[in-house]
């Protein structure tokens, strides 16, 4: 399976944005945006004029990044969003959100979407009591998603679910912390997904 290995702040600086790939780092004065918030690069901090397709395709990049998928994965989503019903643009995103990884990151059993993936290609985590390592996994309204028995009481999970109050919880979703079970009460809107994304520049962009 492809996925990036490198430097992951560096992205955040790209991105000019913190895109939380770090987890409790990110909330912090360590944080590389706070620090330096400028590309990477020696050319980082020249002034560039930005095109439209420039700003298309870094949009594009930037939620790729924070979702954590290459390109040809983030190019079937935005094809399936352009089936569906309704605008493409909000399609896209609600995917997104559906991932399995995504939702054991929103529920805080972790403190990154790159950690949550790393919990279900483990065998960690259940879907209405089965084991799923599908980390594109894409829920249902009504399911169940939780620890597995056993891992429980490992350290990170606990901590990451402690940490996980300064992000707070979705309306779509219900935690039981006790029981490390959530529920996938409704489907995400587009006003449930707070980060500043313009979809419709990516939309823009894959419709050339």
């Amino acid at each position: 399976m492809a996925r990036y290995t490198e430097a992951r702040c560096r992205l955040c600086r790209r991105e000019k944005m913190a895109l939380y790939l770090k987890g409790d780092r990110c909330y912090t004065d360590k944080c590389a945006i706070q620090r330096r918030n400028y590309p990477p690069g020696q050319h980082g901090q020249g002034r560039a004029k930005i095109s439209d397709y420039g700003l298309q395709l870094r949009e594009k990049q930037r939620v790729k990044r924070m979702y954590g998928i290459l390109e040809k994965q983030f190019r079937g989503y935005f094809e399936k969003a352009e089936r569906m019903k309704g605008v493409t643009g909000t399609n896209l995103l609600v995917l997104l959100e559906r991932r399995l990884d995504n939702v054991v990151y929103r529920l805080g059993y972790a403190n990154s979407r790159s950690q949550a993936r790393q919990l279900v290609r483990h065998n960690h985590i259940l879907v209405d009591g089965r084991t799923v390592n599908i980390p594109s996994f894409l829920v249902k309204v009504g399911q169940v998603v939780e620890v597995a028995g056993g891992k429980r009481d490992m350290a990170l999970i606990r901590d990451a679910l402690e940490a996980s109050a300064r992000r707070g919880l979705p309306p779509w979703l219900e935690l039981n912390k006790e029981e490390f079970k959530g529920r996938v009460s409704l489907l995400p809107t587009r006003e449930d997904i707070t980060m500043p994304i313009q979809e419709h520049l990516i939309v823009e962009l894959y419709s050339k």
